[in-house]
């Protein structure tokens, strides 16, 4: 009997359903990023509150959205798999992180007092710290120990509310222990309930021993074919290219033929520029028509308008610039020239950070974002980072249903409250699928 239902979940009595776009968008911009579509319950009669109802197909899709007296009646003959009560609760979109490096082994814990005496990012990295402290422990470590070390993290940020992410590559920097983390990504995929768009992230850092120019021949000549072949075989699917171009690090030019290389794989182009310095990283990414650019602590005018034509997304990291007391971000100015804006929280060793409702708290309070231009960026405009915004980051008819519970009267607490949303998420849906449960 079981195999003829039609319905995986029923979802019913939310004090407020935010479904964030309601007409199909694939990406919000500019004003549009201040307003989200909200469903909130109503009187009913006998001054009751009628609530708000989710249904979700076998496939894992919304099927329907109403009043729980419309769902009630429309589905009165049905029988779902499973029931959530959402009374007095509200319901958002799972959290879409647009930016890790989830993949490693050998924390920087012991770097941490360095940066609060103020050492900058680069003495670190001179010093012997930074990502080749990780890569040589990385490089070390065996496939199956990352494995578990990434599925533990991938446990926390489902705890908070993350559905869907963008995971790096990147602490390998050879072909061999690139292509390692690569395939941790990939069973990763089958083993948990969190979504992976898998990006290349090979040019990371210049490996010890290499130049610049050396370390791009061998990405372009070894790992890139290398990898290319494995995805031939469909042993690995990645989905995008990343560099670290910067100063001292990946230059324009050999970040312009990395990428470019990666596009005439197939690889969309979502990498980091002008985090450290302005060396016009962003303006050389949207005349190759990237979809993301991450970072962009020290973009010009000249690269903010080059992004707003090409309509490439900028993905703010809030941890980063926090962590390493970077000049902010000209969001706002971003915001006003068009150009959409996505969150990450950068995970990684020296951001150590797994939580999208803390990443929002402090793209609003350090960058002037307000709470509904966060969860859009935390929302429908990283699924478009990713290329997934017809199928993720809304609660609309038709998408996947992909979502989370809070015991809140109103869904800004997510935000508001600092830290908390360990006793605030009561549920995390995935595909339809009840994949967290808060217990008390």
């Amino acid at each position: 009997m079981a195999a003829n239902k039609k319905f995986k979940l029923l979802i019913h009595s939310a004090r407020q359903l935010v479904q964030v776009c309601s007409k199909g968008e694939k990406v919000l911009r500019g004003v549009d990023m201040s307003h989200v579509a909200i469903l909130e319950s109503k009187e009913s009669e006998g001054d009751t509150l009628s609530g708000i109802s989710v249904v979700v197909d076998r496939d894992g899709k919304i099927a329907d959205i109403g009043n729980d007296e419309e769902i009630i009646f429309k589905y009165k003959n049905e029988v779902f798999d499973t029931q959530v009560d959402a009374s007095g609760m509200c319901i958002l979109p799972g959290f879409i992180d647009a930016h890790t490096h989830p993949v490693w082994d050998g924390d920087r814990v012991h770097e941490f007092a360095m940066k609060l005496a103020g050492a900058t990012y680069m003495e670190v990295h001179a010093a012997g710290g930074g990502i080749h402290y990780t890569v040589d422990h990385t490089q070390e470590a065996s496939e199956e120990k990352l494995l578990m070390l990434f599925i533990q993290r991938l446990h926390c940020m489902l705890q908070a509310g993350t559905t869907l992410i963008e995971a790096k590559s990147g602490y390998g920097l050879d072909a061999e222990n690139e292509i390692k983390l690569l395939r941790v990504i990939e069973r990763a995929k089958f083993v948990q309930p969190i979504e992976i768009s898998s990006t290349y992230c090979g040019a990371h850092a210049v490996p010890k021993g290499m130049t610049s120019q050396q370390a791009t021949d061998d990405i372009i000549s070894d790992q890139l074919p290398r990898i290319k072949d494995l995805m031939n075989k469909g042993s690995l699917c990645v989905d995008n290219i990343d560099v670290f171009c910067e100063k001292g690090v990946f230059e324009v030019e050999e970040s312009k033929k990395i990428l470019q290389a990666g596009q005439l794989l197939g690889l969309r182009v979502n990498f980091h520029a002008e985090e450290l310095h302005c060396i016009h990283g962003a303006e050389m990414g949207a005349k190759l028509g990237a979809e993301a650019i991450s970072h962009l602590e020290e973009i010009c005018e000249a690269g903010i308008q080059a992004m707003a034509k090409a309509g490439t997304i900028a993905v703010i990291l809030p941890t980063t610039q926090y962590i390493l007391r970077l000049r902010p971000p000209p969001v706002r100015q971003m915001i006003e020239a068009g150009i959409p804006i996505a969150l990450g929280t950068d995970f990684n060793p020296n951001a150590y950070c797994l939580s999208m409702p803390l990443t929002m708290h402090l793209a609003c309070v350090n960058f002037r974002m307000s709470m509904p231009e966060a969860l859009v960026a935390s929302t429908i405009n990283a699924a478009a980072a990713l290329g997934k915004s017809l199928t993720h980051g809304s609660i609309e008819i038709g998408k996947f249903a992909d979502m989370v519970v809070i015991e809140a009267p109103r869904w800004e607490h997510i935000v508001y409250q600092l830290g908390g949303h360990d006793q605030l998420i009561k549920v995390v849906i995935k595909h339809g699928n009840v994949v967290h449960k808060r217990t008390q």
